[in-house]
């Protein structure tokens, strides 16, 4: 007997009193409540809880209430053109013809002949540009506009090694190719 007091006295006066010795209590009993809940509530079902995710969208808006215009972009205005002037699949067209065949001809010639399609800005950037450097030969499909506005609009070419995607704009109603973008398939 004098052995068990012996360690309940030394529990009592020196592990209970030290900082470890309460450590150790507070952990016994934290495990001491999370297993008796665990005993009380039986088995758990994966299902349930924070990884089941809703079947349907979380809506905060009554669907009767109508498009709230987040989500819905709006239908870009069609290209507008002047009377009496190429629209913007003909320039692009042209242009597509024109950048393509200038490999049987000279760079100033290729040059001049883009020039009434180009804008100023695309003018400059063509300067020095050789026109055996164009990597196509011809259009193998019909063109494809997105319009972005009433004066810009994309044009993409298909072409037989990858697309050719031609930016427009019509600042004054004329349509001119004012970037030019390759695209290898």
């Amino acid at each position: 007997m004098t052995a068990m007091r012996r360690a309940v006295e030394f529990l009592v006066t020196r592990v209970l009193r030290s900082r470890i010795g309460i450590a150790l209590a507070i952990a016994v009993l934290v495990f001491a409540v999370i297993g008796t809940a665990r005993l009380v509530t039986g088995p758990v079902d994966p299902a349930i809880g924070l990884s089941n995710r809703p079947r349907e969208p979380i809506t905060t808006v009554d669907p009767t209430e109508g498009d709230d215009g987040v989500i819905a972009t709006p239908v870009p205005a069609s290209p507008s053109t002047r009377p009496g002037e190429l629209t913007p699949q003909q320039t692009a067209d042209r242009f597509a013809r024109l950048w393509l065949g200038g490999a049987a001809t000279t760079a100033e010639k290729w040059q001049s002949d883009l020039r009434p399609l180009s804008t100023p800005g695309l003018t400059e950037k063509l300067t020095g540009a050789d026109p055996a450097g164009v990597p196509a030969e011809k259009v193998t499909g019909e063109l494809v506009l997105r319009p972005r506005t009433e004066a810009f609009a994309e044009v993409l070419v298909p072409l037989e090694t990858g697309r050719l995607r031609l930016e427009l704009v019509a600042p004054d109603g004329r349509w001119l190719v004012d970037a030019v973008d390759w695209e290898r398939e």
